[in-house]
């Protein structure tokens, strides 16, 4: 055993002449900082400091490789490092060498046929891989290397290395590769892992490009782009997840997860850090559980409710864009409000679609609005206006009748006024908690096309979160509506994050299914198990993916990055915790505490 303690250049020499200084003066090189207080050499292990460390190497391998053979080892849930070393041999050499081994084989398989034994399967197989190889170096498409593959694994103490060396030699030789530890060689083992590209222990493998190229580069369970935000951990490799969604072919993405999963509380991560990188959220809540997040943040809350101060007119007209008609934008507005109506009285008849038609046209010329003068300023009618049309229109009697409840009946301050709310701030939550259930969709549904008409006034980089999304879902209009714009949103530099409990809502809409396949991004947390099944047709995942789904725990899951599936746990700073946390109780003792500061 060798014992090695490490010092700094500054401790190399020692005068004995000098004061005794003190440690804290004696430590002051980065060197000293970061190194370990020193090195135990054993046979077959390194004690680092108070770690341990071992060094195996690839003796031998198959006659034939699979690819992606090596993520078995890469993903192991361990601390190891991995080198790769690849030593170019010369061709000239290697085609010398396999003539003779060639003349060797057949040489062998005519001396068995003159003592006339039976063939030999194994030469013929030799023989022919032989020639074949010759053939390929010849023409070039083939090289040899001496390939050198070496992995240092860690662990707190002796056995726990044991049973990681162990692991790993089972993972290779459960595909006929067998290791073998590098004993009395461990120091050079360690050094030819570390990020060097000193291979000291030369203990190669001579290997034809083919099987060489199945090493490297590792295909690993990495879920990561070189620019975008953290998500959480890569639960295969402790690596990060990191993915800008703009990047991708669209910015949308699906959430599903049962109630107190921590699907809230991930996209609030997720909206916390894209605002750092200047992007823009509106948030679309049925329960306020974004207003301490956006009062956090300085952003503004707006409460739609029936008595409430902030209001939106859907009848406001969305701005001409240079590349599209007045007639179009007309054309298409009119007919969004036909959807709203049918929402607002439960569906209508061909032929009352056709007098609302009419009725809404003459809505907006009473106003002196029309297709040729749309990006004029004006006053845009209300809903009051559309019943008195319809009660002047022969046939459109009973429909401002049923319009009547939301003019000057109960639900009079819902869609009745001007619009008083300011898209300006760059988080904008929308709370519908106020509003009964009835009218919840029809709120969504005017909350998503006025930020629709705000989207299209001036293009910048948004994400729109609508959360309980299956609201919309329920009904033909509303999910025609969301199709739409997450169809049409990467045109807008928009990206839409919608969020839902239960899978099986989404998927009994005829509109939930395109959804999820426009959705570049999924993030699935804990599942009940009678949505197991279709969650996994939809989202093609794996049996064990779906056994991880019903068995894990709070804030973990899986993240989908197109055809990409990786086990993902969400983790915030603490800092990042106190803003974005949902819990009840936790939200209770922040508020006391800041009581308490505000009265001292």
């Amino acid at each position: 055993m060798i014992n090695i303690p490490f010092f700094s250049k500054k401790e190399s020499k020692i005068n004995v002449s000098q004061p005794v200084i003190s440690r804290e003066q004696a430590v002051t090189t980065l060197e000293d900082f970061i190194a370990p207080a020193g090195l135990q050499i054993n046979p077959s292990f390194i004690k680092l400091g108070s770690k341990y460390c071992s060094t195996i190497f690839i003796l031998t391998y198959p006659n034939y490789l699979a690819i992606n053979w090596f993520s078995s080892v890469v993903n192991i849930d361990e601390a190891f490092d991995v080198s790769v070393f690849y030593h170019p041999v010369d061709s000239t050499k290697v085609l010398r060498d396999l003539r003779k081994k060639s003349a060797e084989i057949q040489a062998q398989i005519s001396l068995e046929q003159e003592r006339n034994l039976v063939r030999n399967p194994l030469l013929e197989i030799g023989l022919k891989n032989v020639e074949e190889l010759r053939n390929l170096i010849q023409q070039g498409a083939e090289k040899m290397f001496d390939v050198g593959v070496y992995i240092t694994f860690l662990a707190d103490s002796q056995e726990e290395l044991k049973e990681v060396e162990k692991k790993i030699k089972s993972i290779l030789e459960q595909q006929l590769i067998y290791s073998k530890t590098a004993i009395f060689r461990q120091f050079e083992g360690l050094e030819s892992t570390l990020p060097l590209g000193l291979d000291r222990l030369l203990l190669t493998t001579p290997l034809n490009s083919q099987p060489a190229s199945t090493i490297f580069p590792f295909s690993s369970l990495d879920l990561s782009q070189n620019k975008g935000i953290l998500y959480g951990i890569n639960q295969h490799n402790n690596s990060l997840v990191i993915f800008d969604r703009f990047s991708l072919p669209n910015a949308n993405m699906v959430v599903f997860a049962q109630t107190g999963a921590g699907k809230s509380y991930a996209v609030k991560l997720e909206i916390l850090r894209s605002l750092l990188f200047g992007t823009d959220v509106i948030i679309i809540d049925p329960e306020n559980e974004y207003q301490y997040f956006a009062e956090s943040l300085g952003g503004s809350f707006y409460k739609i409710a029936v008595a409430s101060e902030d209001n939106i007119n859907p009848f406001d007209f969305p701005k001409v864009g240079e590349d599209e008609s007045p007639e179009e934008v007309f054309r298409s507005h009119i007919l969004t409000l036909i959807s709203l109506i049918k929402l607002l009285v439960g569906g209508l008849n061909p032929r009352e679609e056709i007098i609302l038609d009419r009725a809404l046209t003459e809505t907006y010329a009473l106003r002196d609005i029309f297709p040729h003068n749309l990006n004029e300023p004006h006053k845009p009618p209300l809903m009051e206006d559309l019943e008195s049309i319809l009660k002047n229109i022969e046939g459109g009697e009973d429909l401002a009748a049923k319009l009547y409840q939301y003019t000057k009946g109960s639900f009079a301050g819902f869609l009745n006024q001007p619009s008083n709310i300011d898209l300006s701030n760059r988080l904008v939550v929308f709370g519908i908690r106020e509003l009964e259930e009835a009218l919840r969709p029809i709120a969504m549904y005017v909350i998503l096309n006025y930020i629709w008409t705000a989207i299209k006034k001036d293009i910048k980089k948004r994400i729109v979160t609508i959360d309980e999304g299956w609201w919309l879902l329920a009904h033909e209009e509303s999910a025609s509506f969301l199709f739409s714009l997450v169809k049409r949103a990467r045109k807008y530099y928009l990206g839409i994050t919608f969020i839902s409990q239960d899978v099986e809502d989404a998927l009994s809409s005829p509109y939930g299914k395109p959804i999820i396949t426009n959705s570049s991004l999924g993030l699935l947390l804990r599942q009940s198990p009678a949505n197991i099944e279709n969650l996994g047709q939809a989202f093609n995942l794996t049996d064990q993916e779906k056994a991880l789904l019903l068995q894990t725990s709070v804030g973990t899951g899986l993240f989908l990055a197109q055809n990409q599936h990786a086990a993902i746990q969400i983790i915030a700073s603490y800092a990042e915790d106190q803003i974005i946390t949902s819990n009840p109780a936790q939200l209770m003792a922040i508020k006391e505490e800041k009581a308490k500061l505000e009265n001292t």
